[in-house]
């Protein structure tokens, strides 16, 4: 009989520094690694055209949109995570590795990473005290869910599709976003 092999535990700041020097990326949960999966073209189109949409409105200011190798903290579960795109406009939120106080984060659903993202991120994600919006773009249709936490604290959960369009506000700044944006130039794929 086998036993299996203990789960070695790595602390924070050793990931920090290890994944610097990595091929492949991993996200953190607990001590433990998860290697992350590449992402393929309809994916990255779609994370791109969210991505310069919110780098038009965000130029000159003091907020920063990133994508794919920006980590966001979640300190309540001992985690980072890698978005497909997060924006932080806060001015304390200087960390070079990883962003902790974003106002959105959108993740673009992969079948392999789908269930992860609307259950163990939603969860997290949601703990962030700066998180405002938290987006779920398909890649299988013009579909996005958007998880909205409102003034007084109360998350919302809205779908948009066809020709929907989403305008939020992060800092000082109202971004507005269609679906033809998000899409742009995108054949979407069918899950087999």
């Amino acid at each position: 009989m086998s036993l299996a092999a203990p789960i070695q535990y790595i602390d924070p700041e050793d990931y920090l520094l290890d994944e610097q020097s990595r091929d492949i990326r991993h996200e953190y949960v607990a001590g433990e690694l998860f290697a992350m999966a590449g992402a393929g073209e309809v994916h990255n189109r779609i994370a791109g055209n969210l991505f310069f949409h919110i780098r038009l409105v965000t130029r000159g200011t003091p907020c920063g949109v990133f994508m794919t190798d920006m980590k966001v903290r979640v300190d309540s579960h001992d985690a980072f995570y890698y978005p497909d795109v997060v924006l932080t406009c806060d001015p304390e939120d200087g960390a070079s590795l990883y962003k902790s106080a974003p106002c959105f984060i959108a993740e673009v659903l992969s079948p392999s990473t789908e269930s992860i993202d609307r259950r163990e991120k939603l969860i997290a994600y949601r703990t962030l005290e700066a998180l405002r919006y938290y987006l779920l773009v398909s890649q299988t249709s013009r579909r996005v869910e958007c998880y909205e936490r409102d003034e007084s604290g109360v998350w919302g959960h809205r779908v948009l599709e066809a020709d929907g369009e989403l305008s939020f506000v992060c800092g000082d700044r109202r971004f507005v976003l269609t679906l033809a944006d998000l899409y742009e130039d995108v054949v979407l794929v069918s899950r087999a």
